[in-house]
């Protein structure tokens, strides 16, 4: 056997395939998806805040108390996600004792008093700035839910149709204009009638925040006329709890940290998974051209079948791996380049993929698991006459081969992986894809080691017994007509 043969049937099975049209498109399709994601995703989440304009005919104080629960609720959520990142990255020490330094923590009005208080965001950053180490993304703030606006004097000199009118000219201007207006009557709180007009379908948590502030509104007015002084009736509106969380750091729970460490693993799954099928579809494409054209006979005039059929496994090997790196290659470029949430989760997603062993265990089981696919491809190339033939051959290949591993990585990404994926571990055939599915969660070095040889012995007897079928079938004409003939082409070949 001539290693120089086998490379020659291997480069030749590359150009083939590198020809193709097709296969630019696949290999560049990922990269450019990779790419342009981000900036997708920066596109669609781009919103802009609901613009709310206040007309409050009882004296202001209502308005004026709306507008201080927007705001506050827009700090909240500031602290909210300054607390989050502060922990992510591990930033506590810049002001341990500040309200943004005290994650799980709900924050209530006197919380958001003292941040206002200590300078709010700008001072925050300039505590953390002087504790952050180089390589860390700055804090980027939450985008506002809403803008508040005082009303026009046009707008608030107006009643009943001539307001409405107005008003509906707001709500349909594009420049200055309001997204929803909020009309509250002159005799409120006695006279509890609030309006409410909008372009469109109001929030949720403007509509709950809306109600909040009105019923609290009517309570203190209820309550000041039982008797209780302004401040007493105020008193007991915002008596709240002071509730504490007690919950693991940010990516550190249990569920999320499973999920953040599969999403590398479970890639890899289906880049082997779509890398087979792409590749070997190409590669039994220039098989069935080779045998309908009577090509064969020439090339079997100058290597052996053996040689043939290893050159084709060495090519498909070559094209998958290709796509491999240029597709993992993409993704940690674009991983990296990546800023806020995204590049944070990139530590804890390549920790299964990390060090010599789990990489030495990733090449390996990626390899076995593309061999012993692969060659199923050349068996169905040498066996076919025609494209027609060779779907018959192929689609249980396919099926048997992709339904097992989707529900794989459905039971991981839900985490209900069982005795089913266990098994799934011993079955050759999904092996490689259920190990590399299983860096994520776990998974014991005996059993690593155990599947690995079982992969081995496995490839080498598909090796021994489709290189007799390959030899067999590479001058035979027709298709197996049944078992019997099929068993008498995996026997060894006579003297």
């Amino acid at each position: 056997m001539s290693f120089a043969n086998i490379l020659l049937v291997a480069g030749r099975e590359l150009r083939q395939v590198v020809l193709l049209k097709s296969f630019w498109l696949t290999l560049l399709l990922v990269p450019v998806g990779l790419g342009l994601g981000p900036f997708l995703a920066e596109s669609l989440d781009e919103s802009e805040p609901t613009r709310v304009v206040l007309v409050d005919r009882s004296g202001g104080k209502v308005g004026a108390a709306i507008a201080a629960r927007i705001a506050e609720g827009e700090d909240r959520a500031l602290l909210e996600a300054l607390s989050r990142y502060v922990w992510r990255h591990d930033l506590k020490a810049a002001a341990p004792e500040a309200p943004w330094a005290q994650h799980g923590y709900v924050y209530g009005p006197a919380d958001i008093q003292a941040f206002r208080a200590a300078g709010g965001l700008a001072a925050a950053q300039a505590q953390i700035a002087r504790v952050k180490p180089e390589g860390i993304p700055d804090f980027t703030p939450p985008d506002p839910d809403y803008a508040y606006a005082a009303a026009p004097a046009d707008l608030a000199a107006q009643q009943g149709a001539a307001f409405k009118k107005a008003a509906d000219a707001l709500l349909e201007a594009e420049e200055g204009g309001a997204d929803v207006i909020v009309e509250i009557a002159a005799g409120f709180p006695e006279d509890p009638r609030v309006a409410v007009l909008t372009n469109d379908q109001p929030r949720a948590s403007l509509m709950a925040m809306l109600q909040d502030v009105l019923t609290a509104s009517l309570r203190q007015g209820l309550l000041a006329r039982e008797g209780l002084s302004a401040g007493q009736a105020q008193a007991v509106n915002q008596a709240v709890p002071a509730i504490a969380l007690t919950m693991p750091r940010p990516g550190g729970g249990a569920q999320e940290a499973m999920l953040i460490r599969s999403v590398v693993p479970l890639a890899l799954v289906y880049i082997l998974l779509m890398a087979l099928m792409l590749s070997g579809s190409w590669m039994l494409q220039g098989s069935v051209e080779e045998r309908s054209k009577k090509l064969l006979e020439s090339v079997l005039a100058c290597i052996t079948p053996e040689e043939l059929m290893y050159g084709k496994l060495l090519g498909a090997l070559g094209i998958g791996l290709s796509m491999l790196a240029v597709w993992l290659g993409t993704a940690v470029a674009v991983a990296f380049a990546s800023h806020g949430e995204i590049a944070d989760m990139i530590r804890p997603a390549l920790a299964p993929v990390s060090g010599v062993g789990p990489v030495i265990t990733l090449i390996y089981f990626f390899v076995m698991g593309y061999v012993a696919i692969a060659i199923l491809f050349v068996a169905i190339g040498a066996m076919a006459d025609t494209m027609n033939e060779a779907q018959g051959y192929l689609m249980p290949v396919i099926f048997g081969t992709m339904l097992p591993v989707f529900f794989l990585i459905q039971a991981v990404l839900s985490g209900t992986a069982g005795p089913l994926v266990q098994i799934m571990t011993w079955i050759p055939l999904w092996t490689p894809f259920v190990v590399l599915a299983r860096l994520g969660t776990g998974i014991a070095t005996p059993e690593l080691l155990g599947a690995g040889v079982l992969m081995a012995a496995f490839v080498v007897a598909e090796i021994v017994l489709i290189g007799r079928l390959f030899r067999a079938s590479l001058l035979a004409q027709g298709q197996i007509k049944g078992w019997r003939q099929l068993a008498e082409r995996l026997r060894p070949a006579a003297d």
